[in-house]
């Protein structure tokens, strides 16, 4: 396994943490009523923007041809 592959395999899996982490937090903070919608919306596009780096970092994976 090449290092670099590796290294975009583990860069991917951050995004998608990261996207699942603002989701889980904007329902907590929605559940207990402490963040306002603004935030909440903020967080959801953090979350968004992280999925789309990893869409396109695994789109970049998936053109690269084979050795």
């Amino acid at each position: 396994m090449d290092g670099k592959e590796n290294i975009g395999g583990i860069v991917t899996l951050v995004f998608k943490a990261v996207a699942l982490a603002m989701a889980v937090a904007v329902i907590v903070l929605g559940a207990l009523g402490t963040a306002t919608v603004a935030t909440q919306v903020t967080l959801l596009g953090m979350g968004l923007f992280g999925l789309a780096l990893a869409s396109l970092q695994q789109g970049e994976h998936d053109e690269q041809p084979s050795h």
